[in-house]
């Protein structure tokens, strides 16, 4: 696979380029090493290409998952405790999640378990490899991403997505990078309130 484009919101690739320039030389060789030939092994049932060959989002992510692995990036998770009081919300939010648990029970309302959790981190650098729907890549962006980053778990999140040549090439319904770059950018410079580099990639 080939890197076609790259976007940097709120700084994201200046400052892998400044602070951690090995690790973004790193996602650079495992897109480089995935062999999309490899990863064409979907019979399509879809009539605009039935019978066709297509890349399955499950080999490509396998091939990523492997090659990440193997260079130190593991799943992580952010672990939390909400509520249906926003005035509890507010103010358990930067708590550690035994105190947050604590602070609601003690409020005399229902702690509810949740957590985020995300593929590939390592250094303080999250990566998410999205060839699933619209949706998850919103999720991706403006919740999990996001999360971790206010949780002071990482310092910049790195999205990698189907360019619309390689998307067209995949099932219907898969987010493709130029849609999402879109949609970030419709949302301001400021909006999600995470340092983030979208990748697209293309065979």
């Amino acid at each position: 696979m080939n890197i076609a484009e790259t976007y940097s919101h709120l700084n994201g690739l200046e400052f892998l380029l400044v602070h951690q320039p090995t690790l973004w030389n790193e996602i650079q060789s495992v897109v480089s090493a995935v062999d999309a030939n490899n990863c064409r092994t979907k019979v399509s049932r879809e009539k605009r290409s039935r019978g066709d060959l297509l890349f399955s989002p499950i080999d490509m992510n396998a091939a990523f998952k492997k090659l990440l692995r193997a260079k130190g990036w593991q799943e992580s998770r952010v672990s939390y405790w909400v509520t249906r009081s926003e005035k509890l919300i507010r103010k358990t939010l930067t708590l550690s999640p035994h105190d947050q648990k604590r602070e609601i029970e003690a409020a005399g309302e229902k702690a509810i378990y949740s957590y985020n959790q995300t593929d590939f981190v390592k250094d303080r650098v999250a990566v998410e490899v999205q060839f699933g729907k619209y949706s998850f890549v919103a999720y991706d962006l403006f919740v999990k991403q996001l999360a971790f980053y206010v949780g002071d778990h990482i310092d910049v999140g790195i999205e990698i997505l189907p360019m619309k040549s390689l998307q067209s090439q995949m099932s219907s319904g898969v987010a493709y990078y130029e849609g999402e770059f879109y949609n970030v950018v419709r949302q301001g410079r400021g909006v999600p309130a995470v340092p983030l580099v979208l990748v697209g990639i293309e065979p």
